[in-house]
């Protein structure tokens, strides 16, 4: 998996402010030129682990953010479609541990050959560290996984 700084994501440091003041966290930003008309594809989410987002939450967000890349891009000919990530979102981009920090995941270890599930205790660049439950019973231990080592990723509900 590629570790794609956020901030290298077309309009994404003009943006994430905007999105971070009404409590959310922007993840996935692409913004895709068509004939006629720009689309813009969004993805936000809940500043606080414990919170789900919903309707009224991504309109707000559309309200604020739309009018901005507007501005940026220069033209209102343009669609926007802003989700949340979803209860069992697929983690194209390594750097998304960052922003889903607290939250549980599961990603395939090359290594082991298997899934590894955990909450995400912290991610860097290089790797994110899972608190996981300890396998031989004796409580709950922290795996470091790193990124070229993870062929797939995905959110989940619980452990």
């Amino acid at each position: 998996m590629d570790f794609l700084p956020l901030g290298d994501l077309k309009f994404y440091n003009e943006c994430a402010p905007l999105v971070q003041g009404l409590g959310f966290v922007l993840v996935d930003l692409k913004i895709i030129p068509a004939k006629t008309i720009t689309k813009i594809s969004a993805v936000i989410a809940s500043a606080d682990p414990s919170v789900n987002i919903g309707v009224n939450d991504c309109a707000k967000v559309h309200r604020i953010l739309l009018p901005r890349l507007e501005a940026l891009l220069g033209t209102e000919e343009t669609t926007m479609e802003l989700t949340s990530p979803g209860i069992e979102h697929n983690i194209k981009n390594a750097a998304e541990f960052t922003v889903f920090t607290g939250r549980y995941v599961r990603v395939w270890d090359k290594t082991v050959t298997d899934w590894v599930s955990g909450k995400i205790v912290s991610a860097d660049d290089k790797a994110v560290i899972l608190e996981t439950d300890s396998s031989d019973g004796e409580g709950n231990g922290e795996k470091s996984v790193s990124y070229e080592n993870i062929a797939k990723a995905k959110l989940i509900s619980t452990k």
